[in-house]
């Protein structure tokens, strides 16, 4: 049996054992824990991956997940984005993230409660060092469960003093970094008669599908649940199915659901001029990257694009204004476009550029 380690307790073991190796992704990390919930019985797992700049933040996670480890594999990636993504924002923030790994049979009525419970208790005893939020299968009033146990919270209902729904943001950051990844590409930055591919359109996705059909976007759109065709039918979008999606010809690739969509191998199938999307690591590995560019595919690093939801619940710890989220928010065209500047004068990829721009903010932190 493999043990959490906690490198701020010197190496000893974390109060909960893991059972099974992390994987192959990298261990950089601050701390990992992973707790079974006394309550519920189902398994919550926190992930630190650096507190230099501030407090961990990042979102709760609850999907069905083969195996645990598969949970773990996920939070470890995404603490790590996080961190990158506070950074090339410039916010007082390190990255962290937390899964709760509900069983296949789903998650829900007490046992659900029960879950986020047992998750506050996890934040809590973490005195400070992770803040949660909203994520994929969680939102503003399930957060209000999980600060029944911790103070650790953000994105409250915006009745309870909080920010509300981040993913209004989010997307309003996603169509920033299209505007600046379009200028680049096309000359001018206006969005109106783009086509543009939406994969997923769960909060982010569908808020993003709204504003651009206000832009004059030629929209396509897919998901896996049928019951979003009455969304692309209000847009004026076109349905294309979840399978052929990413292989459509647009101008505009949005991968708004789960990471890793665009692999090495799919990337030379790709028939669009730009990727930019919502998700959280889209793509698959480095590699995907670099074929990318090679294709002259310009792809909008995901942490930066998709960082305003991120800026928004930063701002509910700083004192709340919307107002001051949304420019914020929208300032993600002026990140992006240094970015892709950086990348064309140094001859790498806009990942290894945006890369480049975070850990230099880390580094002199360090």
């Amino acid at each position: 049996m493999a043990l959490a380690v906690d490198k701020q307790t010197n190496g000893r073991a974390a109060l909960t054992p893991v059972a099974a190796p992390v994987g192959p992704v990298p261990f950089e990390h601050e701390e990992l824990v992973v707790r079974k919930g006394r309550r519920s019985g189902v398994h919550c797992v926190v992930a630190v991956h650096s507190t230099a700049l501030g407090p961990s933040l990042g979102g709760l996670r609850i999907w069905r997940y083969g195996e645990t480890d598969d949970g773990i594999r996920d939070a470890l990636r995404l603490a790590a984005a996080m961190t990158l993504k506070a950074a090339a924002a410039g916010l007082d923030l390190g990255g962290g993230k937390a899964v709760i790994c509900a069983p296949l049979e789903g998650l829900d009525g007490e046992r659900r409660r029960d879950a986020l419970l047992d998750f506050g208790d996890l934040v809590e005893s973490l005195d400070g060092r992770y803040i949660t939020a909203e994520d994929v299968g969680t939102s503003p009033s399930d957060l209000l469960t999980v600060r029944e146990r911790t103070s650790h919270v953000t994105g409250l209902p915006l009745e309870r003093g909080g920010s509300g729904d981040p993913s209004p943001f989010t997307a309003a950051g996603v169509r920033a970094a299209m505007r600046a990844c379009v200028r680049e590409r096309f000359g001018a930055s206006d969005l109106a008669g783009r086509r543009v591919v939406i994969i997923g359109l769960g909060h982010v996705g569908a808020a993003l599908a709204k504003l651009l059909a206000e832009d004059g976007c030629s929209l396509v759109v897919t998901d896996i649940s049928e019951g979003k065709r009455e969304l692309a039918a209000e847009l004026g979008a076109e349905w294309i199915h979840p399978e052929t999606a990413i292989e459509a010809e647009c101008d505009v690739l949005a991968p708004c659901a789960l990471g890793g969509a665009i692999t090495s191998a799919n990337a030379t199938d790709l028939h669009c001029e730009i990727v930019c999307g919502s998700a959280n690591n889209q793509l698959a590995d480095d590699t995907a990257a670099e074929v990318l560019a090679e294709r002259n595919v310009l792809y909008a690093p995901d942490f930066i694009a998709n960082a305003g939801g991120l800026i928004n619940v930063y701002r509910e710890l700083k004192g709340y204004d919307e107002r001051r989220a949304l420019n914020l928010a929208e300032g993600i065209e002026g990140t992006i476009g240094r970015v892709l500047t950086a990348a064309r004068e140094r001859g790498v990829t806009p990942l290894a550029a945006a890369r480049a721009l975070a850990r230099e903010r880390l580094e002199a932190a360090a």
